[in-house]
């Protein structure tokens, strides 16, 4: 009987001992891989390193069709570079969690600040942005983006309807 006790106590202690893995964590090598994607963004580097090549990035979009290629996420970002004299995320406040899913798959939450400066009239728009990052063997799959860009398609409609109409004046 004593030794019965022992036993059980023995596998008690080695299973509470048995280390699990993070399920949740705002420190981790994902979380220091987006941060770097991110300050690639901001130099304007667009170092894809980070991403698989096979990577699919999804902004505002919800449709498993409309997504773009590494070689397309950096078209998209240095098309609308054209549109900021300064743009980037701020270091206020930003927030990174990892997650690993109850199937497995690490994904990477940023909440984020992102500022800019339009170029053609010095205006100055501030927008709050999700991003999530899946994760498979260290590098970017997926990328999905979040924000409200009615501030700044709004700015950009009055930019290009104030140089329609100075085009249309006679000379």
């Amino acid at each position: 009987m004593k030794n019965l006790f022992l036993l059980g106590l023995a596998i008690v202690l080695f299973t509470a001992c048995i280390q699990k893995d993070t399920r949740y964590t705002q420190q981790s090598p994902e979380i220091e891989t987006v941060k770097k994607a991110i300050k690639s963004y901001n130099d304007k580097t667009y170092d894809m390193s980070v991403y698989a090549d096979s990577s699919k990035t999804f902004f505002n979009s919800n449709s498993k069709d409309k997504f773009m290629s590494k070689k397309e996420t950096v078209a998209y970002h240095k098309a609308n570079d054209a549109n900021y004299s300064s743009r980037g995320f701020t270091n206020n406040e930003p927030e990174y969690e990892m997650v690993v899913t109850d199937e497995g798959e690490t994904w990477v939450n940023s909440w984020l600040e992102w500022k800019a400066t339009l170029a053609a009239n010095g205006k100055e728009i501030t927008i709050p942005i999700h991003l999530t990052y899946k994760f498979i063997d260290g590098k970017i799959v997926r990328q999905i983006g979040y924000w409200d860009p009615t501030e700044v398609v709004m700015n950009l409609q009055e930019i290009e309807a104030s140089k329609n109409m100075a085009d249309s004046l006679p000379n």
